[in-house]
């Protein structure tokens, strides 16, 4: 896979979230010691002086072995030309422009998938994270550490104007995390920190899934961290740009956090030892437990005998695609999110629903006929007949769109 272009952006890495072992191959390139990710959105007015601050500082610790590396997310005001234009002035610095994903989680992966370095690291792109905590940290992992997680919550750390709520929805949200993740979250003070380093060996070959802006929960969840050090920092006010945190940032911290509790629990142990995906099966299940309650509710308005007294096969028909609709806005954000993060796009989304439609129609083909053996032949009761014959067309579904509907077959 290339990585670079000749005198322009970085190219963006596809396919899987997943580090390599071994940095990759640039024409006249080296393995270096450091390499530290800039995720940017809007960040016009901070970019020049993180990138000049952050060179002053490296320059004279770790001078030509180490490389900043800005992945802006096609920022509507130019952020990644005014980082362009200042590679002339840095040679250290590149640029990845993504037009395609979004996410801080997913920008911070791609960066490192670009990366020489043997150490990772991430920071803001707005100096609210104090550029000379680095140094520290990148001292923590040369005394052996896989891990340094720069901290508000040990010695030397805290925040600066930060208002009640906000103290008091950082601290909920840290809680709530011990509480769904407690072996994960309980390992660092202030695990939803965004200013760390992470040795390239302890999460190298690893599927990273990342939701919303806690890459460190991934690190942290699926990454081979044993020693993990804590630097005390403190977090600044922005003076330019704009605050990037909404409500949306809360709900995905809590999807991330069972997600990572599925897949890394018992149920992903076991998924391993069967080589069936249990807990893929379980989402699966959950939303089509949602198109059950669509599916009777629209059969008891079209077939009951006290509303419109339709015929039971078609409003079987009718009651079923409506499910199958429904079943598959869930699945597509939920079950198989983490291929529909690599498959974005509505021409590619209308693909999928038609593979969806199709076997789901096949399905309900199967679904019809012991509809009406059961309730002809074995229990006259048109919805434990129903609820029968769903349950038997529900390991049909899963199965087959497992395999044809979400998988990543377009990639550029």
């Amino acid at each position: 896979m290339s990585i670079t272009e000749p005198n322009s952006l970085l190219s963006v890495p596809t396919g899987a979230l997943q580090i390599s072992d071994r940095p990759p191959s640039k024409m006249g390139g080296e393995t270096i010691v450091f390499s530290l990710v800039i995720p940017t959105y809007k960040e016009r007015e901070n970019i020049k002086n993180v990138v000049r601050v952050l060179t002053r500082l490296l320059d004279e610790s770790i001078p030509k072995n180490y490389e900043l590396i800005v992945v802006d997310d096609d920022s509507p005001d130019g952020t990644w030309e005014v980082a362009q234009s200042l590679t002339r002035e840095y040679p250290q610095l590149q640029v990845m422009r993504r037009q395609s994903e979004r996410g801080l989680s997913s920008a911070v992966i791609r960066g490192w998938q670009a990366a020489r370095g043997r150490v990772l690291g991430v920071i803001d792109g707005d100096l609210q994270h104090p550029p000379e905590v680095l140094l520290q940290l990148f001292r923590a992992i040369e005394e052996g550490a896989d891990l340094a997680v720069a901290s508000r919550h040990v010695e030397g750390g805290g925040v600066s104007r930060w208002s009640f709520i906000r103290r008091f929805l950082s601290r909920g949200a840290q809680v709530l995390g011990l509480l769904i993740l407690p072996g994960v979250l309980g390992r660092v003070s202030d695990p939803m920190s965004g200013y760390f380093m992470v040795r390239r060996s302890a999460i190298a070959q690893v599927n990273l899934s990342p939701v919303g802006y806690k890459i460190l929960l991934e690190v942290l969840g699926r990454g081979q961290v044993q020693e993990i050090a804590e630097v005390g920092y403190v977090f600044r006010e922005r003076t330019e740009g704009e605050s990037k945190v909404t409500s949306k940032q809360y709900i995905d911290y809590i999807h991330h956090l069972v997600k990572l509790r599925l897949d890394t629990g018992t149920v992903a142990k076991l998924t391993q030892r069967l080589g069936f995906p249990i807990g893929r099966f379980l989402r699966f299940g959950l939303v089509g437990l949602s198109g059950v309650f669509v599916d009777m509710t629209v059969l008891y308005l079209l077939s009951d005998p006290h509303t419109l007294a339709l015929p039971l096969t078609r409003s079987k028909i009718i009651a079923g695609e409506i499910a199958i609709f429904n079943n598959f806005l869930w699945n597509d954000v939920w079950t198989f999110a983490d291929v529909t993060m690599r498959q974005q796009g509505w021409r590619q989304r209308l693909k999928r629903f038609l593979k969806f439609n199709i076997i789901c129609l096949a399905g309900l083909v199967l679904n019809v006929v012991i509809l009406n053996l059961v309730f002809n032949f074995v229990i006259q009761n048109r919805y434990i007949a129903n609820l029968i014959a769903i349950a038997i067309a529900t390991v049909w579904n899963f199965w087959v769109n497992l395999k044809l509907s979400w998988r990543v077959t377009e990639v550029k």
